[in-house]
């Protein structure tokens, strides 16, 4: 049976063009990179999660509810982290389970694009959907990440390659620039790139500004970032020449020295640049559905991410009431976790105490977070086993649909999950 038009849940793409082929126990997948094939391929998995456990213990659905709603029920402050590769339905779920519990809810942006998040809370947010880069844009540059690797049809499904409205000839119509400290795959094809220190972003991004503004750059700004002083001139020209540039921040810029500090000066930069051109940002989020958490907690709750409900009403203050800082002085007592491997990411001293408390993990396959957790839950793929909504890397929200059904009946999503959870909870 082959099944179109399939939208992958592995990276902020959410590339919407995927084919599916499944033949009994063979599939075979096109259109999508590595990443999207080797996501697709755990619905046929042999270790593919398909029943309960309770403490490595094969166990019925009822009893691990049971238990899953004991822990939490229980806790003083539980911790609920929803990951990103679920859909935004589940998400509502979680968030409003933590409120009714008194807990704290958080989700990947606390250790990856949350600096990108607070410089957005402070400068605002110039952004554009992928259709306008693609149709529009004649200059990319991207900063501080490198797309080629971490999103691969990035460049060549929806930014740099693709022919567009206004850019009919692809990337004979378009400039890519690259800065970053290391010479990556993506700069290889670069028409400039920009070697930068690491940790010299704000600078350098405050000096383009300046040199925006017409205004003088100080001569020895190279010895401090290694980006010279005609470089950056160089560069605010192409900026200011473009009829419309976007500038794809990754982690890169933060995740180093001054993290939230740098999105707002080139939140800033960018505002400048918009005295002379149309220019945009956009976030090189990793995960799909990443931006969709943002989305659903600032909404429900007023902030994006590391919400604590545990005074009664919404609370957040990053560096208190996120995922590590919390783990580490241990003020959590329980803690459930959905579609993340933590366990594989945190700091090794987080992880021993994690190993300590009541676990519960919601999962499609076994890995390190499954290993320590005292009930786990299998997991259903969005977009492939059940239907539901993800965000785009541009904050575009997009229906997916199901294709197949998963190997099990006692859930028909993450989201029902959490619901049979949530409501043995209120019992």
């Amino acid at each position: 049976m082959i099944y179109e038009n399939i939208t992958c849940s592995v990276c902020g793409m959410a590339c919407e063009d995927i084919l599916v082929d499944i033949d009994d126990d063979h599939m075979n997948v096109e259109n999508a990179c590595l990443m999207g094939n080797a996501k697709l391929g755990e619905l046929r998995s042999p270790h593919r999660i398909k029943g309960p456990y309770i403490d490595g213990k094969v166990a019925s659905w009822n009893e691990a509810i049971k238990m899953s709603a004991d822990i939490l029920k229980d806790a003083t402050r539980p911790l609920l982290f929803i990951g990103s590769e679920t859909s935004t339905e589940a998400m509502h779920v979680g968030i409003e389970m933590a409120q009714y519990l008194g807990g704290v809810v958080d989700s990947n942006a606390t250790i990856c694009h949350g600096p990108t998040v607070m410089g957005s809370q402070d400068a605002g947010k110039p952004s554009c959907t992928l259709g306008e880069i693609k149709n529009r844009a004649d200059l990319l540059i991207c900063w501080g990440s490198n797309p080629t690797e971490s999103h691969p049809r990035h460049l060549s499904n929806f930014t740099l390659f693709p022919k567009g409205y206004f850019t009919r000839k692809g990337r004979m119509d378009r400039k890519l620039v690259v800065v970053d400290p290391r010479r990556t795959k993506t700069a290889d094809i670069a028409d400039l790139y920009i070697r930068i220190k690491p940790g010299y972003d704000y600078v350098v991004f405050n000096a383009l500004s300046a040199a925006v503004r017409g205004q003088e750059v100080d001569e020895n700004i190279g010895d401090m970032t290694d980006v010279s002083k005609d470089q950056i001139e160089e560069l605010a020209d192409i900026m200011k020449g473009a009829n419309f540039g976007v500038i794809f921040a990754g982690l890169g810029v933060a995740s180093s020295i001054r993290k939230n500090n740098n999105v707002r000066a080139v939140e800033l930069l960018v505002r400048e640049l918009n005295r002379y051109t149309k220019f945009s940002l956009l976030a090189n989020r990793g995960h799909c559905n990443v931006a969709g958490f943002n989305q659903v907690c600032t909404w429900m709750t007023g902030f994006p991410f590391g919400v604590d409900f545990s005074r009664g009403y919404a609370y957040y203050n990053p560096g208190e009431t996120t995922t590590v800082d919390l783990l580490d002085r241990e003020e959590v007592d329980a803690l459930l976790v959905v579609g993340a491997a933590l366990a594989s990411h945190l700091p090794r001293k987080v992880v021993k105490y994690m190993a300590k408390i009541p676990t519960v993990c919601i999962d499609l396959s076994h890995c390190p977070m499954t290993m320590l957790s005292n009930v786990v839950l299998p997991g259903v793929m969005d977009g492939a086993e059940c239907e539901g909504t993800f965000y785009r890397i541009d904050d575009i929200p997009l229906r997916v649909k199901k294709f197949i059904d998963p190997p099990f009946n006692f859930t028909t999503s993450n989201e029902d999950t959490l619901k049979q959870i949530y409501t043995e909870v209120k019992k």
